[in-house]
């Protein structure tokens, strides 16, 4: 590795747009990959490998703070930076009336898809310094039925990415927020059991598409 290598930390990467966008940012980029998933993850770095690229996989939580905390710390230590974050990971509640939210449920979604954001954006915005690129995946849900605990708490997390946005505009790092297609993922799945998944694009076409764009 030399200091011009270009570092993409990608959380949430083991599977769906993540993975997608892991692997076609490679191999201009050294991938960072987080996910819970170890397994997921050792299947992007072989097909990552087979692209001429390389990874770091680190099979960690983002609700954990001394996790991402140690994380941080590796990335400055070996390469003193980051050139793009993209926040992939996400954590899709089961549809519910709002008058039937569990209570665990909800901390759990707010831990993942706000509070751990809250965290994350201190730790890598040193990384980034002014010249990096932050991306967040909008996912506007909140208000719709039956949404209320996933479109809550998603909601919560790109209202604080918009305030950092605006925040950075003069400064940087350039924070963007993009609105994927519909894809057939697991998240959609979820959300859309017995959907015809043939009529959605792919993850690797969605990617090719936002980094286009970006």
């Amino acid at each position: 590795m030399t200091d011009q290598t270009k570092i993409a930390l990608i959380t949430g990467a083991s599977r769906g747009l993540g993975a997608a966008l892991a692997e076609a940012l490679a191999p201009e980029y050294h991938i960072v990959a987080v996910a819970r998933t170890t397994g997921g993850l050792e299947e992007l770095d072989d097909r990552i490998k087979a692209k001429g690229g390389a990874a770091t996989l680190a099979p960690m939580d983002i609700a954990d703070p001394n996790a991402m905390a140690t994380l941080c710390r590796g990335i400055h230590d070996r390469w003193g930076k980051v050139d793009l974050w993209m926040h992939t990971a996400v954590h899709t509640s089961a549809l519910t009336p709002a008058h039937f939210v569990d209570p665990k449920e909800w901390a759990k979604a707010v831990n993942i898809n706000a509070t751990a954001t809250s965290v994350l954006i201190p730790y890598i915005a040193p990384l980034l310094s002014g010249s990096g690129h932050a991306v967040f995946f909008d996912d506007p849900k909140a208000g719709e039925k039956f949404y209320g605990i996933y479109g809550a708490t998603k909601a919560a997390q790109l209202a604080l990415a918009r305030s950092w946005a605006v925040e950075t505009e003069r400064t940087g790092p350039r924070v963007s927020i993009v609105e994927p297609a519909p894809m057939p993922t697991a998240v959609r799945a979820r959300f859309h059991p017995g959907e015809d998944r043939e009529v959605l694009t792919s993850p690797a076409d969605e990617a090719a598409r936002i980094l286009t764009l970006l």
